[in-house]
């Protein structure tokens, strides 16, 4: 590669090769010029230091990330003493309750939208805002692929909500609101005051959900500062470690410290951990997958039983526990749990993060957390409270959330014999016909029934929406059924305290095993043996499968189809199959050509 490339060591800036290239004077001044327009000057651009770009998700539709609109602000007055240029550029915005028909079909386009701006312009590092759930793993998907010196800016946590006097949590209070107006016990107004309730301030889900899930697990696979991630999005520390995470990268940048000194397969073997501990969101493994893949790193869905499975649950946070994003903030947030973990042995502690230290050198000092909220690892809310992969006759994998299984759950549906389920199924071609049909009595629905949901996949809805997590039919809910076993091919709100059948692989739309069940289908779950499967004969599947024909799939627009038609499955990340072959492209692809 060329001299001027900053993927060696011994590098110039990347920069330079836009704004001081003395053996191409037309081009320099071309890309010169237009920067001034604005009041830049060619001393900013030609005084050799680096270029900082800030890629930012805040906007008006994107509501949980638009603080970061102002907490841009303090990472350039970072970036500046530090000794770098600031320049902010927007991406492809994702709103997680805003977006129809889901958020998920957008992760992969700002994932897009991100890697063709940092390796189409002039930036040498980039700070990435990340918060609501999609903007988390596409910032660092991104960031994976091009591999310029990257961190991480967490927008935090709302405020805690309260309603009549008790904790209201973002999301998970909206399951509880749900099954009270199937009750009867409120009305329309009073579920949607219920709901806004939780809604207290600038941030995101204040709730273990996917968005404080993944955040957490950005800081701890190393790639923002130590603490940033459960800072309440109004508190001081979050505008104080925004400008911190400003000076960082102008010091990761002269060091040339890049993702892929960073995401290994021991720093994400380190957030499987992590996430066990914290009862983190089930949309996690997916994520995690993707960005691994995107960074080149061996890092399976598999590997999540495999490390993870047996990890106790430490952090009371809501949906698998009783508190929010405040508490576990003030409890220590995620260097505590993270400390408690390499103290077990839990972590590797070898593995380099962002701050230019090892997890162990960052965690060196972290106090005692507050026992009520982040427990001692001798004393956890749950042994083993990771999560459970599953397979069967019906799909290659799934996940099922261990932590939420609560004590309700366990004596009505895994108690007799332990960790064993079976049942009939009840089957819904997605979230319109199963809100048509869930209180019609001639489904039979009963407590030996599980919720089957279907066609809501990467393919089939599309973009994988979140919406197994069902509740049951009004008449069991008024004889005190608050749940039922559920599964499905599409995902589950990270906010859910549901224990469902996740993000089955592959999925419906493209010919997996949930499309060949039918209503009253006998079926047996045994999480002893992680296998999930149908109990009818084989010449029946068989016969079911050699008469399946693929749906008729309706894209409303051009990125639905160019979606659908390279995406795959939940069980591998819900990648773009033919993103995930550009790995490293500035050092494997190099530079684009001249524009002029």
């Amino acid at each position: 590669m060329a001299e001027s490339d900053q993927t060696k060591r011994a590098f110039r800036l990347r920069s330079e090769r836009w704004f001081n290239d003395p053996t191409d004077p037309g081009m320099t001044s071309l890309y010169i010029e237009r920067m001034l327009n604005f009041g830049m000057t060619r001393a900013e651009l030609q005084s050799g230091r680096p270029i900082i770009g800030i890629a930012q998700t805040g906007s008006d539709i994107a509501p949980c990330n638009r603080h970061h609109i102002a907490l841009a602000e303090r990472v350039k007055a970072g970036i500046r003493d530090a000794g770098g240029v600031p320049l902010e550029f927007p991406v492809h915005p994702v709103q997680e309750t805003l977006k129809r028909p889901t958020a998920a079909l957008d992760r992969n386009l700002q994932y897009l939208s991100l890697v063709e701006i940092l390796h189409g312009y002039p930036m040498d590092g980039v700070v990435l805002t990340m918060g609501c759930d999609k903007t988390t793993p596409a910032q660092l998907m991104g960031a994976a692929t091009v591999n310029i010196p990257a961190i991480g800016l967490s927008g935090g946590p709302m405020l805690d909500g309260y309603w009549k006097g008790r904790l209201a949590g973002s999301g998970t209070i909206v399951w509880e609101a749900r099954k009270m107006l199937a009750a009867g016990e409120i009305d329309n107004d009073t579920f949607i005051e219920m709901v806004a309730a939780s809604a207290t301030s600038v941030g995101h889900c204040s709730t273990m959900g996917t968005a404080l899930s993944m955040n957490s697990l950005a800081e701890a696979v190393g790639m923002s500062l130590t603490g940033c991630a459960a800072i309440p999005g109004p508190y001081r520390q979050r505008g104080q470690i925004a400008y911190e995470t400003g000076r960082r990268i102008v010091q990761m940048v002269e060091a040339n410290l890049r993702p892929s000194d960073i995401m290994t397969k021991k720093a994400f073997e380190n957030a499987v951990a992590v996430a066990s501990a914290i009862g983190a969101s089930s949309n996690c493994p997916i994520h995690m997958v993707a960005i691994a893949r995107h960074m080149g790193v061996d890092h399976t869905v598999e590997d999540w039983q495999r490390v993870g499975a047996d990890i106790p649950l430490l952090v009371d946070c809501q949906p698998a526990g009783r508190f929010l994003g405040e508490a576990f903030y003030r409890a220590g947030g995620v260097p505590a749990v993270m400390k408690q973990l390499l103290d077990a042995g839990l972590l590797h502690g070898d593995v380099m993060t962002v701050t230019g230290r090892t997890v162990a050198e960052n965690l060196a000092g972290i106090p005692a957390p507050d026992p009520e909220v982040i427990r001692p690892i001798a004393k956890p809310m749950k042994e083993r409270a990771g999560f459970v992969v599953l397979s069967g006759n019906l799909f290659d994998n799934a996940v099922m959330k261990i932590s939420v299984i609560d004590k309700a759950f366990r004596d009505r549906f895994l108690s007799n014999p332990p960790d064993v389920f079976e049942g009939k199924v009840a089957v819904f071609e997605g979230p319109e016909d199963y809100h048509a049909r869930l209180d019609d009595p001639a489904l039979g629905i009963d407590e030996k029934t599980v919720l089957v949901i279907r066609n809501c996949g990467p393919v089939g809805y599309p973009g994988a929406a979140e919406v197994v997590n069902m509740q049951p039919p009004a008449a069991l809910i008024k004889r005190g059924v608050g749940a039922l076993p559920t599964m499905g091919d599409g995902r589950q709100s990270g906010t859910s305290g549901s224990p469902s059948i996740l993000n089955v692989s592959p999925e419906a739309a493209v010919g997996g095993g949930l499309a060949l069940l039918r209503d009253g289908d006998p079926i047996r779950i045994d999480l002893n043996t992680r296998k999930v499967d149908v109990l009818i004969p084989a010449e029946e599947l068989a016969a079911r499968r050699a008469a399946w024909q693929a749906p008729e799939l309706l894209n409303k627009t051009p990125w639905e189809e160019i979606y659908r038609n390279s995406v795959g499955s939940l069980g591998t990340g819900g990648c773009l199959e033919p993103a995930t072959l550009y790995l490293n492209i500035l050092e494997t692809r190099g530079e684009s050509r001249h524009n002029h």
